[in-house]
C-alpha cells in the first residue's frame, strides 16, 4: 500500500499525517511554526516533524503558505514565515527523508482536494481560505491554475479598499489586510485590544457590537472578492476554508452579503469538505495525480 507523508506548513503551525491510497488520514502530528523563521529554524522543525514517520511512507507531499515555484518557498507577506526568501523546501525535505517530494501552495492544494470532492458536480471551483492570512486556489475546467510564476490564486492580495490598511505584501488595502484572522485582531480597539480572532469571534457570538462589526467587515471583503472572482472566472462554486472561513456563522454572513448583489454575481458557497485537513489531503491527492 502506498503511503504519502503529507505536510501542511502554515503561518502558525506545521501539521503532518500519513495518507494511504484509500485517502484515510492517520498518525497526525502538529508543532508550532518557528517564530520569525530563520531557514535553519524551519529546517530543524521539519527534521523534528518528519522523524516520527521514518520508514512509514513512500513519498512526501507538502502544502505550504507562500509562493512555491519549482520547489522553492518565498513568503509573499513577511508577516508569515518570517519573510523566508528562496528557501529550498523540496530539496531540504528530500534530503531529510530520502523520499521523492512534491510541493504546492497550501491554498492551491486545498483547492485541488475540494475540487476532487466536487468534481462530479463542478469543473470550475475556487477555494478561499480565510485564516492567519487569506489565500486561494483556482480550478478551471478540471485543471489547477498555478501560473508561470506559481502566483495564481494569491487572491488575498487583490485590493478590497484603496483607503484600507497597509498589507504585509506592500500593497494598500488588500483583502488579507481586512479579512484575515490577523487583520480582525489588528482592527480591535478599546475593550477588545490585544484579543485574537478566535476570542473576537466568541465575543461576536455573545453579542459584542465591536466584535460583530470586525467579523462583518471581514465577511464583506470576502463577499466582494467572491463577486470579483465570479466576474473574472465565471467560477461555478466557491469553497470556504481556514479557521475564520470555517468559524461558526461566518459563511452565512458571506452568503447574506452576496445575496444583496445583482444576480449575475451570485454563486453557491460551500464550507470545505475536508475542513482543516484540506491542505494535507490536497497535497497527497496532487502527488497521486502527478504520479499517474
Amino acid at each position: 500500500m502506498m503511503n504519502t507523508l503529507a505536510i501542511d506548513i502554515g503561518g502558525t503551525k506545521l501539521a503532518a499525517a500519513l495518507i494511504n491510497s484509500q485517502h484515510e488520514i492517520s498518525l497526525r502530528t502538529e508543532i508550532p511554526t518557528p517564530a520569525h523563521a530563520e531557514p535553519q529554524a524551519l529546517e530543524q522543525a521539519m527534521a523534528h516533524l518528519v522523524a516520527v514517520y521514518e520508514g512509514k511512507a513512500q513519498r512526501v507531499a507538502i502544502a505550504s503558505t507562500g509562493i512555491i515555484d519549482n520547489g522553492i518557498l518565498t513568503a509573499l507577506n513577511p508577516d508569515n514565515l518570517g519573510g523566508l526568501n528562496q528557501f529550498p523546501l523540496q530539496a531540504t525535505v528530500e534530503r531529510l527523508t530520502g523520499l521523492p517530494c512534491v510541493v504546492l501552495n497550501d491554498a492551491q492544494a486545498a483547492a485541488w482536494a475540494e475540487y476532487c470532492h466536487l468534481s462530479a458536480q463542478f469543473k470550475h471551483v475556487t477555494f478561499i481560505t480565510v485564516s492567519t492570512g487569506v489565500g486561494g486556489g483556482i480550478v478551471i475546467n478540471g485543471e489547477l491554475l498555478t501560473g508561470p510564476h506559481a502566483f495564481a490564486g494569491h487572491i488575498g492580495h487583490t485590493q478590497a479598499d484603496p483607503n484600507g490598511p497597509m498589507c504585509g505584501c506592500g500593497r494598500v488595502g488588500c483583502v488579507e489586510a481586512i479579512a484575515s484572522g490577523r487583520a480582525i485582531a489588528a482592527g480591535a480597539q478599546h475593550d477588545l485590544l490585544g484579543k485574537n480572532a478566535r476570542e473576537i469571534f466568541a465575543l461576536a457570538q455573545e453579542g459584542n457590537e465591536q466584535a460583530q462589526q470586525l467579523v462583518a467587515r471581514s465577511a464583506q471583503a470576502i463577499c466582494q472578492l467572491i463577486a470579483n472572482l465570479k466576474a473574472l472566472l465565471d467560477t461555478e462554486c466557491i469553497v470556504l476554508g481556514g479557521s475564520v472561513g470555517l468559524a461558526q456563522g461566518y459563511r452565512l454572513q458571506v452568503e447574506k452579503q452576496l445575496a444583496t448583489l445583482p444576480v449575475a454575481f451570485h454563486v453557491p458557497v460551500y464550507s470545505a469538505h475536508y475542513l482543516h485537513d484540506a491542505g494535507l489531503m490536497g497535497a497527497a491527492l496532487w502527488s497521486e495525480y502527478r504520479a499517474v
